[in-house]
């Protein structure tokens, strides 16, 4: 390296906390300092030693801010979809581990034996093993899987 820091543009993504510390959301920059400027949010963490400059000011560029009033909000709920049931895996196949290759949705307990559309029920598999399995259950099929699946938290999806 050559000692430069990388540059932080407008549009980089700020970690909004509630009150209460508690994860909402993710804004820009750009959206974090006008909370800031606007005394809705306060700085908790600035990135590096970046700062935003005016005519006449500068400001520490944020990297997490919190609000000054506390936002009640409802549970949310993660969607059940294709990307999220292979971004909830990792993008990694739950018989064999690979990573490598095109992804697929597999039904643990296959449809046409009772299997349902829930978060655990289906799984990230590869083609070659959700081929390989068919429609058979993992125990009929003489494959384990690696992580049992399950419905994942709001949260590690920001």
């Amino acid at each position: 390296m050559n000692g430069t820091r990388p540059t932080i543009g407008l549009t980089t993504p700020v970690l909004v906390l509630n009150q209460n510390y508690e994860p909402l959301s993710v804004c820009t920059v750009k959206r974090a300092v006008v909370l800031v400027f606007l005394g809705k949010a306060e700085i908790i963490e600035n990135s590096n030693g970046h700062r935003i400059h005016s005519a006449t000011e500068n400001w520490p560029v944020p990297s997490i801010v919190r609000l000054g009033l506390y936002v009640r909000r409802p549970p949310k709920k993660v969607l059940l979809s294709r990307k999220n049931i292979i971004k909830r895996d990792g993008h990694r196949c739950q018989y064999c581990g690979q990573s490598r290759t095109a992804m697929t949705v597999d039904h643990v307990i296959p449809k046409n034996l009772g299997g349902k559309d829930t978060w655990e029920n289906l799984v990230c598999a590869c083609v070659r093993c959700n081929n390989k399995k068919g429609n058979r259950t993992p125990d009929q099929a003489n494959m384990a899987l690696r992580r049992q699946p399950k419905r994942p938290n709001h949260i590690t999806f920001i």
